[in-house]
């Protein structure tokens, strides 16, 4: 079964009750394997932390958490970043402008050969080798 790895944006819908944009992923995580990178949970605590989510909020989301694959760091996660960050340059060769977190969780799917499912596709754009899965218009 292929994986798909969530980016914070498409897992931070699939937590919200009632969020329209999650039925517009549930077709792209259908006979799927959802990954998340270990990014993502920590850019979803600091959500939660930043906006004082009750205790009962927070169970869920670990909860949501515990039932995905976290895809951590490794050595060569670490160096597809760097070349990742070293070859995306605009038409006039400065340096395109990447988050740190969207590049990292970028160079997770690089090395792993798994489609980051985003709905910020232009945070993903431009990067070689990357499979992206949008609904973004």
């Amino acid at each position: 079964m292929e994986e798909v790895l969530l980016d914070t944006d498409v897992f931070s819908f699939l937590l919200r009750h009632g969020d329209t944009r999650a039925k517009l992923y549930q077709p792209h995580l259908q006979e799927r394997i959802g990954v998340i990178s270990y990014v993502t949970i920590g850019e979803l605590y600091y959500w939660a932390e930043r906006r004082k989510w009750e205790p009962r909020r927070i169970t869920l989301l670990e909860e949501k958490i515990r039932a995905m694959i976290v895809v951590r760091y490794d050595l060569e996660v670490c160096r597809t970043s760097a070349r990742l960050k070293c070859g995306l340059r605009t038409p006039s060769g400065s340096h395109q402008v990447i988050g740190d977190n969207d590049l990292r969780i970028a160079a997770r799917a690089v090395r792993h050969g798994i489609p980051p499912v985003t709905h910020n596709r232009r945070h993903f754009e431009g990067i070689p080798a990357l499979r992206i899965i949008s609904e973004a218009p």
